[in-house]
């Protein structure tokens, strides 16, 4: 591997926020969409793979995190801001995106306009059907929501248009999942197979729900591993 690159910094300037990123790298496109919570600082360790390899990376705050503005309250908010994102880029991005992120970016494929901007999706221990009760137990087990409840219950509350969405995607998807501590069950790959029979499953040993924390390499490997076909 080269090393560190250093990123260029990015902005996009929302109706109610300012989004701050950065994107390293030259190529085909990663969109990288962080986990609620996080900061795009995150993907950097992902990026040091996907960039040798000879991809771009762009990764943004999202609202309410890190260096950006607004408020995260609702997922139309971050889903538009998804959307803004892809609208900056090149035709042909692929999107990672990590619970939150993954669930955001299933909202923005909503608009036709936007999913033909999207080569792929890439679903990093997040899935559209969610189960309300263990999604709460799950974050009740991993500490306070801070600013993000209303957030969360948001997200659950648009379960069944995130379903429908999926369902009717004719994208290629992955699904990237922990091993280890994971949000998901097996149940849970299940119902995404039922409603996209064409995603690919990739488990990641030794990791929980953030997988790029845990095993950044890891993950970058199975992206390139399933994705680069996608191109």
């Amino acid at each position: 591997m080269s090393g560190p690159v250093a990123p260029r910094i990015r902005r996009i300037t929302r109706p109610d926020a300012i989004l701050r990123g950065e994107e390293t790298g030259a190529g085909p496109t990663y969109l990288l969409l962080h986990a609620g919570g996080e900061r795009r600082q995150v993907w950097r360790p992902v990026s040091e793979v996907l960039v040798d390899a000879g991809y771009r990376c762009v990764a943004f705050d999202q609202r309410g995190h890190g260096d950006s503005e607004g408020s995260a309250r609702t997922l139309s908010a971050c889903a538009d801001d998804v959307a803004a994102m892809l609208r900056a880029e090149p035709p042909g991005s692929v999107v990672v995106g990590a619970s939150l992120g993954g669930l955001a970016a299933v909202a923005a494929l909503t608009d036709p306009a936007v999913r033909a901007r999207v080569t792929g999706l890439v679903l990093v221990d997040v899935v559209p059907c969610l189960d309300p009760s263990r999604v709460r137990r799950f974050l009740d087990s991993v500490g306070p929501l801070g600013g993000h409840t209303a957030l969360v219950e948001d997200i659950l509350a648009q379960v069944p248009r995130l379903r429908q969405v999926t369902a009717e995607l004719d994208l290629p998807v992955l699904l990237v999942h922990g091993d280890n501590g994971s949000s998901l069950t097996d149940e849970d790959v299940s119902q995404l197979l039922h409603l996209a029979p064409h995603t690919t499953v990739r488990p990641i040993r030794g990791a929980g729900h953030l997988i790029a924390r845990a095993q950044p390499v890891a993950l970058a490997r199975a992206v390139i591993a399933t994705t680069t076909a996608w191109r």
